[in-house]
């Protein structure tokens, strides 16, 4: 039987042993971890009073709780166009790209290749000299060949499918570190403008203790100068307003520090939203928060914890892949063309064709197989304790920022009300002085110790609020989390 009427048989039976090898290596199962039935600060969390807390929203926008319009602005601009989240989301192309190179190493490529060539045989060689004694040589010659080649590796034994399953759990990894980068990116986002926003208050109140303390001396001097106020008075008053001046530059510097880290956050060079965060707002407050569900759920929800799981299924796939060595590799190929010195290319008798069954097998190499079994034995576990100390590190964020917010509202409450006490004070102590009871310098003492109340408050405002982003951000808040069972059907 001629070649080419081989073709049909051969590529049915390779198509059949395909269809039917197996898959070496173990079928990759996600591994259980320990959870606990809920959070320590669930409970405290879901019955959370706060007078001062604002509103609540969806996990998902959750920096729309917030109820400050800039916040969700900025927070939309670093979403579109922050660098970082650039990269994220090439690395996912790149990983999409991996996939189709891993399809197609499953299915027969076929190439077209063909050349013409023309020369001419000197005659002054040996070989010349004789062709030219011979009658009827002519020394121009040439040549034209058209092929179609193809080739295809049977995966009897399931190397080139385990190592397209590694490419989809890459790519899977890809896709939850791009939204890991996306709630990263939204949190700093706004943990920068909370921060901002804290500085800001406390500058304008420092520059106010600044004009009462400087009142304070002015007029601590002229008791002292008249006799009415003794040395040690006048010293502290001279003290309090150099620590209050003092701490204006700090602050300021902070605030640029974190306008600059603003700008960066929103792929921008540093100073350009600065003009746009001088406007003076009102403080954002914490927002009310359920921790809602079990720490289970993080395992789904938190995209670093998805990155860590696909990253051991690809070790686990790649393992598969790196047993299926252990075993022969057969492949087919083909050639069909035609072929001519000198007549018409596809003229009688210038066709030509040919088949290849070939195989490989490492048969005296089982050592270099062993240690890279082994070695992807060991990635394995490196990673498997990798996605164990990550779910650690997952509640332990879930009940430090719960902690943190139960705490700095607390804090902040009580300071609101030692603010409100200390305001009281100095409405009465105003009240005494235009009546003649009292004295000045009991007025301007009142109004510092309610500036001093107030900034001790704006910082208590400021951490329960950012208490509140990095909650946010610990529950994995901000993306569409996948369904359940995504990460297998992306593993097969």
């Amino acid at each position: 039987m001629p070649l080419p009427r081989l073709r049909l048989p051969l590529m049915l039976i390779a198509a059949g042993l395909a269809a039917t090898g197996c898959t070496v290596g173990t079928d990759y199962r996600r591994p259980e971890l320990p959870q606990t039935a809920q959070y320590l600060h669930q409970a405290a969390l879901g019955a959370r009073e706060d007078a001062n807390a604002a509103g609540s929203a969806e996990l998902q926008q959750w920096w729309t709780a917030f109820g400050d319009p800039r916040l969700t602005h900025l927070v939309t601009v670093a979403l579109a166009q922050n660098l970082d989240l650039a990269q994220a989301q090439a690395k996912v192309r790149q990983a999409r790209a991996a996939i189709g190179a891993a399809d197609a190493a499953l299915l027969p490529s076929a190439s077209l290749g063909g050349q013409a060539a023309r020369a001419y045989q000197s005659v002054q060689t040996p070989l010349g000299q004789v062709l030219n004694a011979t009658p009827g040589y002519d020394r121009a010659g040439s040549a034209r060949e058209l092929n179609v080649q193809a080739s295809w590796e049977l995966d009897l034994f399931g190397g080139l499918r385990r190592e397209r399953e590694a490419a989809r759990a890459d790519y899977a990894a890809s896709e939850a570190g791009w939204a890991a980068t996306r709630l990263a990116v939204a949190a700093q986002t706004a943990d920068l403008y909370l921060s901002i926003q804290g500085l800001q208050a406390r500058l304008d109140l420092a520059r106010r203790q600044v004009d009462t303390d400087a009142a304070l001396l002015e007029l601590t001097t002229l008791l002292y100068d008249k006799g009415l106020a003794n040395e040690p008075a006048l010293r502290q008053a001279e003290a309090s307003l150099a620590q209050a001046r003092a701490s204006v530059p700090g602050l300021d510097t902070a605030r640029e520090v974190a306008l600059h880290a603003l700008d960066v956050m929103l792929g921008a060079a540093p100073g350009t939203y600065g003009d746009e965060m001088a406007a003076a707002g009102v403080m954002a407050r914490a927002p009310r928060i359920t921790a809602g569900g079990s720490p289970g759920e993080l395992l789904r929800r938190r995209p670093d914890l998805i990155v860590a799981e696909r990253r051991l299924a690809a070790a686990s796939a790649r393992t598969g892949a790196a047993v299926a060595e252990y075993y022969p590799k057969l492949s087919l190929g083909a050639l069909f063309g035609s072929a001519t010195a000198g007549g018409a290319l596809f003229g009688s008798g210038s066709g030509q064709a040919a088949g290849v069954l070939g195989m490989r097998w490492r048969l005296f190499d089982f050592g270099r197989i062993d240690a890279q079994i082994e070695a992807s034995h060991g990635q394995e576990a490196e990673l498997l304790a990798a996605y164990r100390l990550a779910a650690l590190h997952a509640a332990e964020d879930v009940e430090d920022a719960c902690s943190a917010l139960l705490r700095h509202g607390e804090q902040a409450t009580l300071l609101a009300q030692s603010v409100q006490a200390l305001e009281r004070a100095h409405a009465a102590s105003l009240a005494a002085y235009e009546k003649g009871v009292t004295s000045r310098i009991d007025v301007l003492q009142a109004g510092a110790r309610l500036l001093r109340a107030r900034d001790a408050h704006t910082q208590a405002q400021t951490a329960s609020a950012r208490a509140a982003v990095a909650t946010y951000r610990a529950l994995g808040g901000g993306w569409h989390a996948p369904e359940a069972g995504t990460e297998a059907v992306a593993a097969r």
